[in-house]
């Protein structure tokens, strides 16, 4: 099927087969589309959560509307961004940077630089905003990757951030938005009804 073909056939599941599991190197495949996202300056300011616990599982369900979702799926995933943009990360990444392209580090000062002026100038709300868009590059191409590996998936963001963040335990991160991917239960009607998207002609103007 083309990728537009499995875009159509894909659909936000709200009920999971908690009976299927999705295989451990289809799973790697969709770490790596995740792992290959565009990302702002390349950056990448996020880290993503792949909830296995079940316990942990049961006590997100509460805090995320008691969505069956979150304990029925294959996986869940939690993106998770930094509570604080700081010249470190900036620093960090131009370390990888310069590792992963052999390069000395000082060839990429004026880059650092231009980064830094760019991004730490932001007000702390601004940057948790730009931050938290970032997930949502990644989010898309989880979603596009599913698809073309037919595994079902759903974007979620009913649920309350601060209180996954305590069950997580996260300290100097904060939850942005989460996924479930799995196999869609046969009771899940909503893979019966047509698909509901704007004419191309209403999307789309040209100037």
């Amino acid at each position: 099927m083309s990728l537009v073909e499995n875009l159509k056939w894909r659909y936000a599941t709200k009920k999971f087969d908690a009976s299927k599991k999705i295989a451990a190197e289809t799973l790697e495949e969709i770490k790596t589309a995740i792992q290959l996202s565009a990302s702002s300056y390349g950056l990448q300011l996020y880290k993503i959560i792949d909830v296995q616990d079940p316990e942990l599982r049961k006590k997100l369900q509460a805090a995320a509307w008691g969505q069956s979702q979150i304990v029925d799926a294959s996986q869940l995933f939690v993106f998770t961004t930094p509570t604080t943009l700081t010249a470190e990360h900036i620093e960090e990444f131009i370390q990888l940077t310069a590792d992963t392209r052999g390069l000395d580090p000082a060839v990429l000062n004026d880059y650092s630089d231009f980064m830094k002026g760019a991004l730490l100038k932001q007000t702390e709300e601004g940057a948790k905003s730009w931050m938290a868009k970032q997930t949502y590059i990644a989010l898309g191409n989880l979603l596009a990757a599913a698809a073309e590996l037919k595994v079902d998936a759903c974007p979620m963001e009913g649920f309350d951030a601060a209180q996954f963040d305590e069950i997580l335990g996260l300290e100097g991160w904060t939850t942005s938005v989460i996924a479930t991917l799995g196999y869609r239960h046969e009771e899940d009607g909503l893979q019966h009804a047509a698909k509901v998207r704007k004419a191309k002609s209403v999307l789309f103007e040209t100037k």
